[in-house]
């Protein structure tokens, strides 16, 4: 027996339209290994927004119920050629109520529970998702476990990544935000040093309030002096960064290199023998990513998802990373929210304009059925 509810689509067109809509949709028995989930709780990331808005022109965009259409100027049109035309779903996380399953072992212990999962089509009041990449929530309420997947797992993965890299201390900035604050807090307990970098004395405040050792202010005049000084302290040569544009990671690579250089005992031209790494995480800055002749020629920049990372580092760590945020879902992984919108709420002039800002600890939490 299919079951009908509403769901968001964003479509692009090649003419640089962009329509996010709610829309009523039929929605097929699971079979096998899936499980249909009564969607309660969804954050709007980051992550989400590549499709959601992107680079749209949305405060002169057209709302009315339930819809928005805005222009997508160039070159991020061109950038996205490969979606043209295509409806596709979002929301890539969420928690609710496993209220029908397939047929396998695993879908069918999930019957009733409250689950978390990564559909890729949250912002809906039902999804089908895989068994196998549901974690049962026990006691715990969706809107706790609504953030269980994307920022957790991708601070544990950053850990892991470091130590796979035998890295014993990182360099995170933008730290001051959710998932900031959750890498703090692993950092801590799994005893990694961690540099981190915000923009704001409040931010500073806050992330020494949660124990945070070395916290720089980019907004500082002596920035570089108090970056290098944390780096000579922890030996952070690697880092991830999730502003993507601007110079965030060319200021970091420059104060790697100044503090290996201060402890090199010849001149070398090429500069230092010290590898310095930084992951590229996000686009909170939509403009080129600017890097400046001036650290020598041992450094790497590489793009990280959590997908990929969690294809390489196997089903048994993925487990692992899996029952460590379950364990701390209210603690060292706990998520807070700014405003609760549903579907309707979420497409209006207000709310769009609001998340699609990115400001720290202003999550949106959507909620399909409110």
């Amino acid at each position: 027996m299919s079951t009908t509810g509403k769901q968001l689509f964003t479509t692009l067109e090649s003419d640089g339209t962009l329509t996010v809509a709610i829309e009523e949709v039929t929605f097929p028995d699971p079979t096998g290994n899936q499980v249909l989930v009564k969607m309660e709780a969804a954050p709007i990331n980051p992550s989400d927004l590549a499709i959601l808005t992107g680079a749209a022109d949305l405060e002169n965009a057209e709302y009315s119920h339930g819809k928005y259409v805005a222009n997508m100027p160039e070159p991020f049109n061109t950038g996205s050629k490969a979606r043209h035309g295509a409806k596709l779903p979002a929301g890539n996380e969420g928690a609710g109520t496993a209220v029908a399953t397939g047929d396998s072992d695993m879908a069918k212990a999930l019957m009733g529970q409250r689950v978390a999962c990564v559909p890729g089509n949250a912002y809906s009041q039902y999804c089908i998702a895989d068994a196998a990449m549901c974690l049962p929530l026990g006691d715990h309420s969706s809107e706790d476990g609504a953030s269980a997947f994307v920022n957790p797992m991708t601070a544990l993965g950053f850990v892991e990544n470091a130590r796979m890299d035998g890295a014993k201390a990182i360099v995170h900035t933008a730290a001051a935000s959710n998932l900031g604050q959750m890498l703090i807090k692993i950092c801590q307990e799994d005893e990694i040093e961690l540099v981190n970098i915000v923009r704001k004395a409040e931010h500073v405040d806050m992330l020494k309030g949660l124990g945070a050792k070395y916290v720089v202010n980019s907004s500082d005049g002596n920035f570089m002096a108090q970056l290098r000084d944390a780096i000579d302290a922890t030996d952070a040569f690697y880092g991830f960064d999730p502003i993507g544009g601007g110079q965030a990671v060319d200021n970091v690579f420059k104060a790697m290199e100044q503090v290996a250089v201060s402890k090199m005992t010849e001149y070398s031209r090429y500069g230092s023998n010290q590898q310095k790494r930084m992951f590229i995480y996000g686009r909170l800055d939509l403009g080129p990513t600017i890097l400046t002749p001036s650290y020598g020629f041992g450094w790497t920049l590489s793009g990280w998802l959590l997908t990929p990372f969690l294809q390489m580092a196997g089903m048994e760590t993925m487990m692992r990373m899996r029952k460590r945020v379950l364990d701390n879902l209210t603690t060292t992984f706990a998520s807070s929210y700014k405003r609760r919108v549903n579907l309707e709420e979420m497409l209006t002039k207000d709310a769009v304009t609001d998340y699609r800002a990115m400001k720290t600890g202003e999550k949106y939490l959507v909620t399909p059925w409110s």
